[in-house]
């Protein structure tokens, strides 16, 4: 009796044990949800994130909300940028760390019309180039710095796609990913994309930073959120990415399965996620060497001063896998 009496207390007390709270993270993207973010909404549609024990949310941008500034602030705790969100951050005399990149190459590309000449990125040198102003303190610098563009080349680009199609000898800046897709429903024929990661444009991309306040304080669910997220690219990249596609479509079905699929084609195709440092390191990898080179560019620019410490800009300890 007094043993049946223990066993049913123990079972009792195991029945009434409330279940383990998962910890809550909130992760920025840098725009609305789209293929190209195909890994986090796999990672959480499949529950690869609550088997680490979070509760992720993953909220939306768009161009009004300043992502990196929010982060910042502590108004959430991580968020997707590139090389020059840390490198931004830092230069401004916040303390804030790449922690993965799931892009080793950038989708940025400069587009043209087929038949007037271009093939190259050399061909495009003394032309006129429509890109944004936030492009122009960033890839733009890279142009000016390694292939000798000139902001004599630039025009204005008011990402809408009207100006380019209605003028054949145009070029804009645009995106690996959608290019031939969207501008090219609209062509004769195909136009030319060249893209940059092809030329040394070494912007690591879709990436993961933090404070180092939160890095510090919250390092196994730094971790933890890395490695489901580097497990649902993989499956975006060599499995069944229909969890993602349907959870993205549901929050926005703009371009619909038939744009999901291309933007998933062009980041296989291209190696985008499974190029880079990811062949020897693993997807999501990182390397002091690339950091070092991207920033010298750039500092010779005149974008950084020489004296800002790159290594303040990211960290190694989450990322590398092999």
């Amino acid at each position: 009796m007094k043993q049946c009496l223990t066993i049913c207390a123990m079972a009792l007390s195991v029945m009434g044990s409330p279940a383990q709270a998962l910890d809550k993270v909130v992760y920025g993207l840098n725009w609305v949800p789209q293929g190209e973010h195909c890994g986090f909404f796999q990672a959480q549609a499949k529950g690869y994130y609550k088997d680490t024990g979070l509760d992720v949310e993953l909220r939306p941008g768009n161009p009004n909300v300043n992502m990196p500034l929010m982060v910042a602030a502590g108004e959430i705790d991580m968020g997707m940028g590139s090389s020059f969100t840390t490198l931004n951050l830092v230069n401004r005399g916040v303390k804030a760390r790449t922690v993965a990149a799931f892009f080793q190459k950038d989708p940025q590309t400069l587009v043209a019309h087929a038949g007037q000449g271009v093939s190259t990125l050399q061909d495009l040198k003394d032309r006129r180039i429509m890109i944004g102003q936030f492009s122009r303190n960033e890839f733009w610098q890279f142009l000016k710095a390694k292939f000798g563009f000139s902001d004599d080349q630039l025009a204005a680009y008011s990402y809408s796609a009207a100006p380019f199609l209605a003028d054949p000898k145009a070029v804009q800046q645009g995106y690996i990913t959608e290019d031939a897709l969207l501008l090219g429903k609209a062509l004769p024929a195909p136009p030319v994309s060249i893209l940059l990661a092809d030329y040394g444009y070494d912007n690591y991309a879709t990436t993961i930073f933090a404070t180092d306040a939160y890095i510090e304080g919250h390092s196994n669910t730094v971790q933890a959120f890395v490695d489901a997220t580097r497990k649902g690219f993989e499956e975006c990249m060599t499995g069944d990415a229909t969890p993602a596609m349907k959870a993205i479509l549901a929050v926005n079905p703009t371009g619909g399965e038939e744009l999901f699929r291309f933007k998933l084609d062009q980041m296989r195709k291209r190696g985008l996620v499974l190029g880079g440092d990811a062949d020897r390191l693993g997807i999501g990898a990182m390397t002091d060497e690339r950091w070092t080179r991207f920033f010298d560019t750039l500092a010779t620019a005149g974008v950084y001063p020489r004296t800002l410490d790159v290594r303040s800009a990211y960290t190694l300890r989450f990322s590398n896998t092999k």
